[in-house]
């Protein structure tokens, strides 16, 4: 029984802190847009290199950061987040976790799970129609990714990537750009 309580009283700290954490977010767009079309989950998956980011506690240090998606059976996701802590060839970070579809969503709103039952928006707000390209959100406006299938685009793919999140509604003054290791 003392067990079950102590277990208990974990699972109720652990949800209020990422709560709290979600909360003091600063909002870097008070008005998220809807995802601008729907999403191929067989075409989106493989592998997503961060352009840039708004920084967060949970990708603090991290360059060379990855984001590789894999459909599973069961139309879920699994996740394989890595990162290289302090440079782009640094030591290997990576979080583990799985997402699932919002119904009603054209594919492009996910919830996120790399912790238990605890669940994060991530909303796919736009895309290239190749897939080479999306930009992420979620709801508060207080994250951001730039993502692409290529590590290191041109600056004029770039520049058009951080113009368009200019025109979702995004304050890109705070964006950083994420340092991918050399081929």
């Amino acid at each position: 029984m003392r067990n079950a309580k102590t277990f208990a009283a974990l699972l109720f700290l652990s949800a209020l802190s990422a709560v709290a954490s979600c909360a003091s977010q600063p909002s870097r767009n008070a008005n998220v847009p809807e995802p601008a079309k729907s999403v191929d989950v067989q075409a989106y998956q493989g592998r997503w290199y961060e352009l840039a980011r708004f920084d967060n506690r949970f990708e603090r240090g991290c360059e060379g950061v990855t984001a590789d998606y894999t459909l599973r059976p069961n139309g879920e996701l699994k996740v394989v987040n890595t990162c290289r802590k302090g440079a782009p060839d640094g030591p290997v970070k990576q979080a583990k976790g799985w997402a699932k579809v919002v119904p009603d969503s054209g594919n492009a709103k996910l919830k996120v799970s790399f912790f238990g039952p605890f669940f994060g928006d991530y909303w796919v707000l736009d895309h290239a129609d190749d897939y080479a390209w999306t930009i992420v959100g979620e709801p508060t406006g207080g994250y951001l990714w730039i993502m692409a299938r290529n590590p290191r685009p041109d600056a004029e793919t770039i520049a058009t990537l951080k113009a368009r999140a200019t025109a979702l509604g995004y304050d890109i003054s705070t964006l950083r750009d994420t340092r991918q290791p050399p081929s």
